[in-house]
């Protein structure tokens, strides 16, 4: 990693911070507090947190303003989290690569890439393709024809794009990622599942990331659509005419069927899906494993196999809690009913 240094007043000023101590010292790396040692900075979010801090060997902690300093240098925020994202983007900058074309790159003629971008060692680059300024293809990554890669994007090694594929600006790719293959589209004919043509293709808009070994299949007429600013997990699988909204946050083994509908910012957690055909509403929260079989409405939490809304799913947990005390309850006042049939006929 590059040394990067800094005084506590530089770090501040980037995180819109106030000094609390001695505004000039430097400070030569980030780490938390438990292997911290002199020159680096480390932050806290909470009172205990803040207290392994100041035991700490740290020079300075960020930490938000309710908080006052016996031992180190304070960077105040308004909310530690955010300046810790701030902070540690500082001290450990994106890899930065050459502008040019690797000699073993297999490019079409007519693919047009901007003379700033980077594409790597075994990249296959399709006819008509266009790669915006900055974008930085890693290596060995397929590119089909009629795609278009917008400004300052990365696809980490191994990602594919199938053909008419719309990438937006600043989109993150990671590895081993595919984008735009066949939907899941047959239909019986006879004793053979024949399959459906797709001819669509996926569109993703500015600011989103995608993680590793993640499926999104293009649509079967139109476009499936991932919305500006979603983040996407690992090994999260996206149908065929999927339409995400804004802001999502799909968590990893997450699933959603084809031609379901998501709002803006839902968040879908881990292991769950969402069945095809659905209008999930925006700002909903689906927790994990759950299996979503109905429309939801704009705000709701859902949970459970079938999904249900939150208050009602855990009313149903409680119960089940308690069938194991009723069951022993109802035993006994069937052998208690027996026992009094039984007095009553030999009387």
């Amino acid at each position: 990693m590059p040394n990067m240094n800094f005084t506590v007043a530089e770090i501040a000023k980037h995180l819109d911070g106030e000094v609390v101590g001695n505004a000039t010292a430097t400070l030569k790396g980030f780490a938390p507090a438990d292997s911290a040692r002199p020159g680096d900075l480390t932050f806290a979010e909470n009172e205990d947190f803040f207290a392994r801090a100041e035991k700490s060997a740290a020079t300075a902690i960020i930490a938000e303003k309710r908080f006052s300093p016996a031992k180190k240098i304070l960077i105040r925020v308004p909310h530690a989290r955010i300046a810790f994202a701030k902070a540690l983007a500082l001290f450990f900058p994106e890899r930065t690569f050459a502008a040019g074309i690797h000699p073993t790159a297999v490019v079409a003629p007519d693919a047009k890439i901007d003379p700033t971008a980077h594409i790597g060692p075994y990249c296959v680059i399709g006819a008509r393709v266009h790669i915006g300024a900055r974008t930085v293809v890693q290596g060995g990554n397929f590119i089909g024809e009629d795609s278009t890669l917008g400004e300052d994007t990365n696809l980490f090694p191994l990602v594919t794009l199938y053909a008419r594929t719309e990438i937006g600006r600043r989109v993150r790719i990671h590895a081993s990622t595919v984008i735009g293959s066949d939907g899941f589209g047959y239909v019986q004919d006879g004793n053979i599942h024949r399959k459906v043509p797709q001819i669509g293709n996926v569109v993703i808009g500015d600011d989103v990331e995608i993680g590793a070994g993640v499926m999104i299949d293009r649509g079967a007429l139109d476009s499936t659509v991932i919305g500006q600013g979603t983040k996407i997990d690992n090994l999260v699988q996206v149908a065929h005419n999927v339409e995400v909204g804004e802001g999502c946050l799909l968590v990893a083994q997450s699933g959603i069927a084809g031609s379901s509908k998501l709002g803006n910012f839902v968040v879908l957690a881990g292991q769950s899906g969402i069945a095809g055909h659905l209008k999930i509403g925006n700002q909903v929260t689906i927790t994990g494993k759950s299996g979503v079989m109905h429309d939801i409405p704009d705000g709701e939490k859902w949970l459970g196999i079938p999904a249900q809304p939150d208050k009602q799913s855990k009313r149903q947990l409680i119960a089940m809690q308690h069938l194991p005390a009723l069951l022993r309850r109802v035993t006994k006042l069937e052998k208690e009913s027996a026992a009094r049939k039984k007095r009553d006929k030999n009387k």
